[in-house]
């Protein structure tokens, strides 16, 4: 299943899925009498990339998500904050090449999770971190929290689970009934703390990673690019996930 659903996700990301309406477009113009069709289907797949290869688009389509939960500010927590014993940073791609540098084991938004963990972990005394998401993700954040300064004994790597449903498995014997703070890009939050709060757990959202800030509107939002439209997959990502969790009636 787990496989299955890695798989068939992928045919429904942005590039994928315009180029399916190219190539099938380009098919019917060239070997087929359906030459309206064909262009229809070769226009909606270069209007489809073109546009989600803009700002304006993939922002669009990312801030839904990413305003879902405000960042966590830990003097808001009052009271509670020395009650927090644990914090989960969810984990991500990730891949220990021993012949490159640490900094370089783990994606850049793996980064800005863990060290918003770490930040989080110093602001809370006698917290401890819980670093998740496969066995290089886990191990990579785990050397790359020591090497920012924290005690081995405070970071407990889980390098079992697969995706986010696994990690609330594995995660859920440890923070049992109490609140913990859960550390994930703000774009995934929302799908994150569904899964979670259906196993009955109680996090507390510290969104981090923003890929679509609040902006005025420029002319470099609607030239296309690569980077735009990795933002639109992202988002194109968490809403296949979220329908695909909601179907199993796992949100």
């Amino acid at each position: 299943m787990f496989l299955m659903k890695k798989i068939v996700s992928r045919f429904f990301f942005p590039l994928p899925l315009s180029l399916e309406f190219l190539f099938v477009g380009l098919f019917l113009l060239w070997f087929t009498r359906r030459q309206r069709a064909g262009k229809a289907l070769v226009t909606c797949g270069t209007l489809l990339l073109v546009g989600l290869s803009s700002n304006f688009t993939s922002n669009h389509l990312l801030r839904p998500l990413e305003h879902h939960y405000p960042p966590l500010v830990v003097e808001h927590l009052g009271a509670g904050a020395p009650s927090v014993k644990y914090i989960a940073v969810l984990g991500g791609w990730a891949d220990v090449d021993p012949d490159v540098p640490i900094t370089s084991h783990i994606s850049p938004d793996l980064m800005v999770r863990l060290i918003e963990g770490v930040r989080l972990h110093r602001e809370i005394p006698g917290s401890k971190l819980i670093l998740s998401g496969g066995n290089d993700s886990a191990t990579g954040m785990a050397k790359m929290a020591e090497a920012l300064g924290m005690s081995a004994e405070d970071i407990l790597p889980l390098s079992e689970p697969r995706d986010t449903e696994e990690e609330s498995q594995q995660i859920a014997p440890i923070v049992g009934t109490q609140q913990f703070i859960l550390v994930t890009s703000a774009s995934h939050m929302p799908r994150a703390m569904g899964l979670f709060r259906k196993r009955g757990l109680q996090p507390i959202a510290a969104p981090t990673d923003y890929l679509a800030p609040r902006h005025r509107t420029e002319s470099d939002d609607f030239v296309p690019d690569g980077y735009k439209l990795f933002k639109s997959q992202i988002a194109f990502y968490e809403y296949l996930g979220q329908a695909w969790e909601a179907l199993r009636g796992k949100l």
